[in-house]
Formats: C-alpha cells, sequence, structure tokens
C-alpha cells in the first residue's frame, strides 16, 4: 500500500495506490488482482475488491470501478449513475460523499485528484492513448464545471519507468506529430528504438492546464516493471511469456466525517 503524503493531511478523504500485496489470487495474478477484465477467477476478484473496500472504510457496493479502453472519456458519477458499479470510461469525478473510486494499472499510471474547495475526487487511468488524447485535460475541464475557483491536488501513482519502456520509431512518430516539443520525452537506446518518459508526458499536462490552480502535483515515483514482487506489469508478463496479468487498483474516496 502506498500513499500519497499531502493527501494523508486530508481528514476528508481516503486513498491508496494499492500493490499487488494482500490478495487471494493465485498464480500470474497473485495475489491482490482487482481486475474484472482478466481472466483470473471471478470470485477471487471480488474478493480483492472486497479486501480493497474494507481497507478504504467503505462496502465493496460503494466502490466504483471503471471499464477500460484508453480512451479520453470523462464520466461524472452523480445521484443518476450511482447505481452503476463499473462504468465504461478512462477517468472518474464525483463530489458524492461515502463512495470509492478506482482506476485499475499495470504499467499506466493511476492518477488520484482532490479539488479541496469543491470537495471533488477523481481518478484517471492514463496510458499513453488515453494521455495523447486528451483525458488529462478532459477531467480538468469537467472538474472545473463542477466547482468554480478550485484549489488540484494531484498524486501520481506507480507506472512503468523510461528505462523499461521501450518503443517503436512508429509510436515516437505519433507523438512529434502532436508537437515536436515532445522529443523532450524521448531516449534514443538503438537504431529506431527509443525510450519513452511516460510518467514526465503525463506531469507535463498538468503543467500547461491553465483552467485551474493546480495547487500541488506529488509522484509516487516507482516502476511497475521493475519493482516485480509490489506491482503487476503487462509488459513484464508479455516479456516472460504469461498469457494474461493482474490489475493493481488505486483508490480514492470523500468522506462525510
Amino acid at each position: 500500500m502506498f500513499f500519497s503524503k499531502k493527501f494523508t493531511n486530508f481528514n476528508n478523504i481516503s486513498h491508496c495506490f494499492f500493490s499487488k500485496k494482500g490478495g487471494v489470487s493465485q498464480g500470474v495474478y497473485n495475489s491482490l488482482n482487482c481486475g474484472l477484465g482478466s481472466n483470473d477467477k471471478r470470485n477471487n476478484i471480488l474478493k480483492n475488491l472486497d479486501i480493497v473496500s474494507k481497507k478504504i472504510g467503505l462496502n465493496s457496493k460503494n466502490l466504483f470501478t471503471m471499464k477500460q479502453t484508453h480512451s479520453n472519456k470523462v464520466i461524472v458519477i452523480n445521484n443518476k449513475n450511482k447505481h452503476i458499479q463499473r462504468i465504461d470510461a478512462d477517468a472518474l469525478i464525483t463530489n458524492q460523499e461515502n463512495i470509492a473510486i478506482s482506476v485499475l494499472t499495470a504499467d499506466c499510471i493511476p492518477i488520484l485528484i482532490y479539488d479541496e474547495i469543491n470537495k471533488i475526487i477523481g481518478c484517471i487511468h492514463a496510458g499513453w492513448k488515453g494521455a495523447i488524447s486528451g483525458i488529462v485535460e478532459n477531467t480538468l475541464e469537467e472538474i472545473t464545471k463542477m466547482g468554480k475557483n478550485g484549489k488540484i491536488n494531484v498524486a501520481i501513482g506507480p507506472c512503468i519507468g523510461v528505462k523499461n519502456y521501450e518503443v517503436d520509431e512508429d509510436f515516437y512518430n505519433q507523438f512529434i506529430q502532436e508537437s515536436k516539443k515532445n522529443e523532450i520525452y524521448f531516449f534514443s537506446n538503438k537504431k529506431n528504438k527509443f525510450l519513452f518518459d511516460l510518467r514526465r508526458y503525463v506531469n507535463s499536462k498538468f503543467e500547461k492546464f491553465e483552467k485551474l490552480e493546480i495547487n500541488h502535483v506529488e509522484n509516487i515515483d516507482f516502476d511497475t516493471f521493475q519493482e516485480n514482487t509490489n506491482f503487476f506489469s503487462f509488459r513484464r508478463s508479455r516479456q516472460a511469456g504469461e498469457k494474461d496479468y493482474g490489475r493493481c487498483i488505486s483508490v480514492i474516496s470523500l468522506i462525510n466525517n
């Protein structure tokens, strides 16, 4: 379990970037696999989600997950849709108390957000596809619609590190087409291959957003590929020839004190 130092100072939110430890799953899913989209036994996943919910201090019926598709789709949870526990989106926002919103990752970046003025929380699944297509900006835009003069705190969780994120020239060119300035996020390591700094690229999205005061950005800087005892990793599993992989969960909740 990993926490934002800043977020722990707020007494009206609960949060956690969970590791892969402390669950009931076996094999490649060992042990806290929370990915309903994986091929793990569904009953084990539900038990793991119940473990997570209890750690956060809520019933598992109040834990919202996403069916993530690497999109830029943001959903606001309100009274109209808060009965739907698994939502088709890559970011969730809410001002509803005593529910938890969550993001699943296995190399992509989990991001948790708290607007301390308007009491709004958010979570983002930021892989390279979502990041380049605007998932961060779209989430921040939706937050501005929910409350004015916000004070935004951001916790950017564990993800694949630059030295383990090798990409090809086509990948590189997609980012250069977006902006020539994106060159700074790539390092050439061999012919037609690059190392990509996903964390730094995503951090830049918050630095450039001008419609909200981004009060604090904190990085919980672990490499999910390298830290095999703590995190699931899509890329590590593929390199090992495994047919599937587990997903870590990151959660945030507004508490009614």
